[in-house]
């Protein structure tokens, strides 16, 4: 490579950064900007690219690693377990698109050839864009979500068979060889190859596999020396180049190191399809563009609105529900990488023109740009349109239906999102006795609670219509941990719209989202990772500095910490008999590093809690033993709710003019007054001896039945209160 052909090439890739960083800010995929770029640098832009050699082997490359990655990802696992829908719904797709595409294209005066290079471009979606806007909207594991991946990977065996089909119709032959003989000849030495492939699939590479793997730079170098390897002999066998890639990858794909092969190629294959998509780019004559932009546009509109017509039929008549089929039939509102790659491997071998793939680029550039904002907006979109799709809906969406709302059990708590996080959440509410009930679109994820005896509920709480399935009757909280903003907007819309009248606890990212939720109605904001930092922090710097040395400073000291599956997580110290069985007193209570001396009898003792307790050293390590068990004790009873509680001080008789020390609530009631409201809103701290006014209001703490006991009780301050002041 001269020096000019790398400055160019450098120049290139400066270019397709500075675009790709514009694009990324516009939410594009960067096909997009490098085609963008293409267009920029080539004869119709600022003419940069005069290397095209140089850069369709760059391209050639890109390609042959990106076949050999899709490759690597069908294992025979895979495809036995795409599922009937997956099957369907991609066949069916494929199908309909080619025909109604194929007839549009015709209507629009095209040959029966180029019409079927354009129907079968307009099949094909982008893996690669799909699978990376579901993962960042974390719908990858949503019902849909599984569905749009399984089609996906149909269409890309599909794209494999149509690019043999057009090297055995389109490739080279001997003089006087019939069209037939040639595709034979094709078929023949395609078996052998894929014969050979797969002897070497079961015999060799696996061995080969974990021999390399002890250097793992040594291994992802192999995998590209397969894949261009297999890719030369597919190119010399007549096969194309593409389909050997394809068949290199495929051979690796049943070895437990494709994972690591794979995502290690990432990088490496999206540079190099960079030079392809600035060469197609590079190519496109824009002086025709004005001559199919109408085309162009109609076949657009096909795809953005027509394919997941047909996706959202074939799912409806087979019983799903009609936002699973509209989530699902937008990730087909765009053509491929493929259909570029295919529309370029019919001008290679003369089957079509410029014009035709110029047509197809465009089509892809507006499709692929649309698309994407469609599917980042999908809640909003759905929500728009939904009262519209009903048609593609059975009476009775056999295969999302569950327990009807009524029948469920009562709950005190519905979490939303049984991830990592909303699991967690549930299984530290059911350590506290609380009834619970989970909702998530991950079929794994309910099945995994439900044999844990969980009710769970199929549901998205970005869904407009989960509410009408909840159970609210006696749930008091309700728990989204869905970090999105939207999500928790529509969910907190719907709740209040259907009149529930408790709380809601949602997750959220920043400070601002916070302050969004707190006035849509959110009651507790939920900070997942700032959380967690904060008392990882706190565990690090106070409770390691006082109660570390204080745990060890005598003998009559020891810590103990309760487990996630403590038979006193949620119970009051007042309930473990420690001081009546052991001798032992809790001194100290550590919880997320913050720690409470000396916590009274109705301190309610949490998991993870870390508790300092003193006495008789002998008796300490029985009263430590019975900590740890796991069997929970007959006799204790489950620790009643802390509340708070706001009381207008002229409905309490006899409260009016007197001060709390003279009313005594803690003494009398076990209530505490951690603030009061004056007639002005303005919460200042209790005062023991300013007189109480009847605009005052107050605000109590403590369980539900002493704060009840308060409220009714006739207050008869003692003499001495009496005599106050």
């Amino acid at each position: 490579m001269t020096a000019n052909a790398f400055t160019e090439i450098a120049l290139i890739v400066l270019a397709a950064a500075a675009v790709g960083a514009l694009g990324t800010w516009l939410r594009q995929p960067l096909i997009v900007s490098f085609i963008a770029v293409g267009i920029l640098v080539g004869p119709a832009g600022v003419g940069l690219v005069t290397q095209h050699e140089q850069i369709e082997l760059l391209a050639s490359i890109g390609i042959s690693l990106l076949l050999f990655v899709v490759g690597l990802k069908l294992d025979v696992h895979t495809i036995r377990t795409l599922g009937p829908v997956s099957l369907a719904t991609g066949i069916g797709q494929i199908v309909f698109t080619s025909v109604i595409g194929f007839v549009i294209a015709a209507a629009l005066g095209m040959d029966g050839l180029t019409a079927t290079y354009v129907a079968v471009a307009l099949t094909f979606s982008s893996t690669i864009i799909i699978v990376k806007l579901l993962s960042d909207k974390r719908e990858i594991d949503a019902l849909h979500g599984r569905i749009a991946v399984g089609f996906l990977i149909v269409q890309d065996l599909a794209v494999i068979l149509a690019m043999i089909g057009i090297t055995a119709i389109g490739g080279e032959r001997t003089e006087g060889q019939s069209l037939a003989a040639h595709a034979a000849l094709i078929l023949a030495k395609g078996l052998g190859f894929l014969a050979i492939v797969a002897a070497l699939a079961i015999k060799v590479l696996p061995r080969a596999a974990t021999h390399l793997a002890r250097t793992p730079e040594l291994l992802v170098l192999s995998g590209i020396a397969w894949a261009v390897v297999l890719a030369a002999a597919g190119d010399r066998l007549g096969l194309s180049k593409e389909v050997g890639a394809f068949l290199a990858g495929a051979s690796l794909a049943s070895t437990s190191y494709r994972e690591a092969i794979a995502s290690r190629l990432v990088t490496v294959r999206d540079f190099l399809l960079l030079f392809f998509f600035i060469d197609l780019g590079a190519r496109l004559d824009l002086s025709l563009l004005g001559a199919t932009l109408g085309a162009a546009l109609i076949l657009s509109l096909f795809v953005l609105i027509g394919n997941p017509l047909i996706v959202m039929a074939i799912m409806g008549v087979m019983g799903y529900r009609k936002r699973t089929g509209f989530l699902a039939g937008l990730t087909v509102a765009q053509i491929s990488e493929f259909s570029l790659i295919l529309g370029a491997l019919g001008v290679s071998v003369g089957h079509l023109g410029g014009e035709a793939m110029g047509l197809i680029t465009t089509v892809g550039l507006i499709t692929i740009a649309l698309s994407t904002y469609m599917i980042i907006h999908s809640g909003r979109l759905y929500a728009w349109v939904g009262p519209w799709l009903s048609i593609f809906e059975r009476r009775t969406p056999y295969r999302e239906a569950t327990e009807d709302s009524a029948s469920l059990p009562a709950a005190d708590v519905i979490v939303l999102g049984l991830g990592r996080y909303g699991g967690g959440i549930v299984r530290h509410l059911l350590l506290r006795h609380r009834r619970v009930m989970g909702v998530d679109f991950d079929p794994e994820a309910l099945a995994r609670w439900r044999a844990e005896g969980v009710p769970v509920l199929y549901g998205d709480a970005s869904d407009p219509e989960l509410v009408e399935y909840l159970p609210l009757n006696e749930v008091s909280w309700i728990v989204s941990t869905a970090p999105d903003i939207e999500t928790s907007r529509v969910l907190l819309h719907h709740l209040r719209h259907q009149g529930y009248r408790g709380k809601v606890a949602v997750a959220c990212r920043t400070a601002e989202d916070g302050d969004t939720l707190r006035l849509e109605g959110a009651a507790v904001l939920l900070r997942p990772y700032a959380d967690a930092a904060e008392q990882a922090a706190d565990a690090i710097t106070t409770a390691a500095d006082r109660l570390g040395p204080l745990a060890t400073a005598a003998p009559g000291l020891r810590e103990v910490r309760l487990a996630s599956t403590s038979p006193w997580a949620g119970q009051r110290i007042a309930d473990v008999p420690l001081r009546e069985s052991f001798g032992a007193t809790v001194l100290a209570v550590s919880r997320g590093g913050r720690s409470a001396f000396n916590p009274g009898p109705y301190f309610q003792l949490f998991p993870g809690d870390r508790l300092i307790l003193s006495g008789n050293p002998d008796a300490l390590d029985k009263a430590i033993e019975y900590l740890m068990r796991t069997d929970h004790p007959s006799q204790a009873e489950p620790a009643e709710d802390f509340t708070v509680q706001e009381v207008h001080v002229a409905s309490m008789a006899g409260w009016a003019g007197r001060t709390l020390a003279a009313l005594q609530l803690p003494a009398r009631f076990d209530v505490t007054v951690i603030g009061i409201a004056t007639a002005h809103d303005r919460l200042v701290a209790p005062d023991p001896h300013r007189p109480l006014s009847e605009n005052d209001r107050l605000i109590l703490a403590g369980t539900p039945q002493n704060l009840r006991r308060a409220h009714e009780a006739e207050v008869t301050p003692s003499r001495d209160a009496r005599h106050e002041g």
